[in-house]
């Protein structure tokens, strides 16, 4: 009777040991899945609100304006459309660095981003078309979108952009850094501008200097309400087109700018090609150009030249300080 007592005994602490192993190992698999589901960051883009599972180890980037983020971050960018890469970012972003060239937005491979398998794909700006079709063929794969809205004030929407991917990355104090650069820049810029002073911005193209309405397109256009700067002229029913609207320059002279901001288009896309002249000096040059104020004063302001493939927090940052060296010498 003991020996049976003894082995009931046995049998009983056993079997307390292993509910009492079975409970502990559930308590840390809920522990564990509760700090799993905390730790997921929850986000907003241009879309809608997404739950992400961090960190990333493999991007594709479609999005202009986050190449240049993302690559002077380090990281593990593995498919990008080259044929729009600026030039700039050449040793970061090229054939050797990336695993998929997705071309160009116009006909883009797919096909290679699928093939690519990254964990997140950053989309924007020219991208942006093709969101639905990214979407449907990367299943379960997050595809974000942050770059700015067109009815949106666009300084916000920079920042918004930007503090968005840091903390996507893990990197919300390059963001910052980022962010306080732009915003001490813009209001270095205010600050200088003479609001008597009449400005006008031009984008030059094909050896033409075509005219960038106030408030309208991706780059100038914006700098007109973010600074307050008075417009030297104002054309009706002007476009938002990135080529800018065919006025006559004799039209732009007459306007006689204090201040004239140049985009090069053919600086980030056409430079290497024969024919090729500078924006600044197709306006320094021009004949008609010749007795407006600006061209005078010297007061011809050339955003960064890869500026039409890069317009991110960065250039805008890079040429807002340009305009407020050029507004503190008058």
């Amino acid at each position: 009777m003991k020996k049976i007592h003894r082995a009931l005994l046995s049998v009983v602490a056993a079997a307390s040991l292993a509910l009492t192993a079975c409970s502990t190992a559930e308590e840390g698999d809920q522990g564990s899945n509760k700090g799993a589901s905390e730790s997921a960051l929850q986000i907003e883009d241009n879309n809608g609100t997404h739950e992400l599972d961090q960190p990333f180890e493999r991007i594709a980037v479609t999005d202009n304006r986050a190449f240049e983020i993302l690559a002077d971050w380090d990281l593990n960018i593995v498919a990008a459309p080259l044929g729009i890469v600026p030039d700039t970012l050449s040793d970061k972003i090229n054939e050797d660095t990336i695993e998929a060239n997705l071309g160009m937005h116009r006909e883009p491979d797919l096909e290679a981003l699928v093939a690519a398998e990254p964990d997140i794909v950053i989309n924007g700006q020219r991208f942006t078309q093709h969101q639905a079709d990214i979407e449907a063929l990367m299943e379960d794969t997050p595809v974000l979108d942050f770059s700015p809205r067109d009815d949106k004030d666009m300084a916000e929407e920079l920042v918004r952009q930007t503090e968005a991917l840091g903390k996507v990355f893990d990197h919300e104090d390059e963001a910052k850094k980022l962010v306080d650069d732009f915003n001490k820049a813009l209001d270095r810029a205010k600050d200088a501008y003479d609001p008597e002073k009449t400005v006008m911005a031009v984008n030059t193209t094909g050896g033409d200097i075509n005219y960038i309405a106030p408030g309208k397109g991706r780059f100038f256009g914006p700098f007109f309400d973010l600074l307050g700067m008075k417009p030297s002229l104002e054309v009706e029913n002007s476009s938002d087109d990135h080529e800018g609207d065919d006025i006559s320059v004799e039209a732009i002279a007459d306007s006689n700018p204090d201040y004239v901001l140049i985009m090069d288009r053919d600086g980030a896309v056409a430079k290497d090609e024969a024919g090729y002249t500078p924006g600044k000096k197709l306006v320094e040059d021009s004949a008609a150009l010749k007795n407006v104020s600006a061209v005078k004063d010297g007061n011809i302001i050339a955003a960064p030249q890869d500026t039409y493939t890069n317009e991110n927090i960065i250039t805008f940052t890079e040429t807002l300080n340009a305009m407020a060296d050029a507004f503190e010498k008058n």
